[in-house]
């Protein structure tokens, strides 16, 4: 039977999670970058500005823009030290309150992780890649709803984009995340760090509440480009739907997968019994798998790890 969202009534709303405005580091005012994802038929947006004093600790008031066809989330990019490596982090949240306070002098990066979302935030750690995050440094931020898997600007910047090192990581620890894609626009130079990555976001209505309250139950998917129309599982069969592509693959906690790989391919069913009788050979259980499609052009699209013991 079909699985969550896809078997969930209402519809996907495209969106953006992770941009900036001349209210951070931005190249564009607010309205223009809002102006740039509803021309580009987007659903809804987020302005995630810098939450850093210098530039007075902005949370985008982007209520005025919204309307019946096009919304935009309430959030921000978080800041405070640090990293094993020693720098900043850096925590995606959407859905903030407008009086979310500034960070104490000693508050922790995991602290403030905390803050958020105690205060009705979806948490989301943001560009591990870039950011160099470590395995303890997932480990820290034990409040996170998501990994930010793909991050549009860090991959046309400097080829740090993919998250999915840290996830897979942190999946097999047993961390309950999802993954979601995003820009992390500036438009400093155009839009070429826009329109790269974003989510697919399951709901009745295109309320603000609605939007958030499906990210934080997980009722998204994830792509550059391609589309997910449908997934099922039974117990021994997986069956995908989908915009064409040339690879379908089936992804596990260990190097065990299934693919299916062609010109054109709109679906496939793949038997589970394969790929967990060699997960049983290795003594690895297969505790959660995540759903891929590449097409033609090297675009994914992914669907949230799917805990398998919660389909059987």
């Amino acid at each position: 039977m079909s699985i969550a969202p896809f078997s969930l009534p209402g519809r996907f709303w495209r969106g953006n999670l992770h941009a900036h405005s001349t209210l951070s580091d931005g190249g564009l005012a607010p309205e223009q970058a809002i102006d740039v994802y509803k021309d580009a038929g987007y659903d809804f947006v987020q302005l995630s500005e810098h939450f850093l004093q210098r530039f007075n600790w902005p949370i985008a008031d982007t209520r005025r823009w919204r309307s019946n066809k096009f919304t935009t989330l309430i959030g921000a990019e978080l800041h405070a030290p640090s990293t094993r490596v020693g720098e900043l982090w850096h925590i995606l949240a959407a859905g903030l309150p407008l009086d979310f306070e500034a960070p104490a002098p000693d508050e922790s990066g995991p602290a403030l992780a905390a803050r958020a979302r105690e205060q009705g935030a979806f948490v989301a750690i943001a560009h591990p890649a870039w950011s160099q995050l470590t395995i303890e440094d997932g480990r820290a931020l034990q409040q996170a709803d998501a990994v930010e898997t793909y991050n549009h600007g860090c991959a046309v910047e400097n080829d740090r984009g993919d998250g999915f090192y840290l996830l897979d990581q942190l999946l097999n620890e047993g961390r309950r995340l999802t993954a979601i894609a995003t820009d992390d626009a500036h438009f400093r130079h155009g839009d070429y760090d826009a329109f790269g990555g974003f989510v697919e976001v399951k709901a009745e209505t295109l309320e603000p509440e609605a939007l958030l309250e499906a990210l934080k139950a997980g009722r998204f998917y994830s792509s550059q480009g391609p589309r997910i129309f449908d997934v099922s599982l039974s117990a021994t069969e997986a069956t995908v739907a989908c915009s064409p592509v040339q690879a379908i693959t089936i992804v596990t906690g260990t190097s065990r997968a299934l693919s299916k790989v062609g010109r054109q391919i709109t679906g496939a069913t793949f038997d589970l019994t394969e790929v967990g009788r060699d997960h049983r050979a290795t003594g690895a259980p297969m505790a959660w798998a995540r759903i891929v499609i590449i097409d033609a052009a090297g675009r994914r699209a992914w669907t949230n790890p799917i805990w398998l013991d919660e389909t059987n």
